[in-house]
């Protein structure tokens, strides 16, 4: 490898990668694949090239029109990965989390049939074990150590090392669109008809689930009372500060300190 030059190996991840706007223009070794995404009676591409904006996606949400993903198909990921293969990269492809989706398996079956086809080049497939969030960030990170010159295996080993270190903690207002896509299971989903705020995580294994279930009411009572208490304690310390205020005017007055009362004169 040249000096100053990066690794020779790209990065794949795929559209589920929750990115900031502008930080894959940051990430040249970075190829996302995009996903075909369903909305109602419509099909779209999802991701770079593709015919489906972040606005119009929720804004299709929020009509009452349900969105189902599809696995990634095969043929796309041997097009992206065999288009590195020949211009003589290796691959590291970092998938959506297998406990959400099936597109780890198919990445790992194309893997498989293109290593017989480039038996001198590297293809490493691994589960993020992510949700979008988490899996950008996972993606930005090795992104960011590979353009320091980290090598394949160690940055494959690093990701490996660090994947559950990604948090995810998230509320949702219903579990309709979920249940769904078949993010979560039906039984979790009982709480959605009992006025709850579910409180949602991404476990160790990849899997969606539910944490918490507070009900909403009880949500808006703590409010409530912690508005109440606040507005009480300012309301209080205002008046209090006034009463205390007009007591020592008074006492200054009567007792003609010349600082409060300047029309006062010191007489002995």
């Amino acid at each position: 490898m040249n000096a100053g030059a990066l690794p020779d190996y790209r990065i794949f991840t795929d559209a589920t990668a929750d990115f900031p706007a502008g930080m894959p223009a940051g990430m040249p070794r970075v190829a996302i694949i995009p996903m075909e995404v369903t909305a109602g009676s419509d099909s779209f591409l999802y991701g770079p090239g593709g015919n489906l904006t972040v606005a119009r996606f929720y804004a299709m949400q929020r009509g009452g029109k349900f969105a189902t993903t599809s696995q990634i198909n095969p043929a796309a990921y041997v097009q992206f990965f065999e288009s590195a293969l020949k211009e003589g990269f290796d691959v590291l492809y970092l998938c959506f989390s297998s406990g959400m989706s099936g597109c780890f398996g198919n990445a790992r079956l194309c893997m498989d049939d293109l290593r017989e086809a480039y038996p001198d080049r590297r293809l490493i497939c691994l589960d993020t074990l992510a949700a979008p969030a988490g899996e950008a960030l996972l993606v930005a990170e090795a992104a960011r150590r590979q353009q320091e010159g980290m090598m394949l295996e160690d940055l494959a080993a690093w990701v490996e090392a660090h994947r559950l270190q990604a948090c995810h903690w998230f509320p949702v207002d219903c579990f309709d669109h979920l249940r769904h896509v078949g993010r979560i299971s039906a039984a979790a989903t009982v709480g959605s008809v009992l006025n709850t705020k579910p409180l949602l995580q991404v476990d160790a294994e990849g899997i969606l689930g539910v944490v918490k279930k507070p009900r909403a009411g009880k949500i808006i009572q703590y409010v409530r009372r912690i508005r109440s208490i606040f507005v009480s304690f300012i309301s209080g310390q205002v008046l209090e500060a006034f009463i205390l205020g007009s007591m020592v005017f008074a006492g200054t007055a009567i007792f003609r300190f010349p600082h409060a009362c300047p029309s006062a004169r010191w007489s002995c």
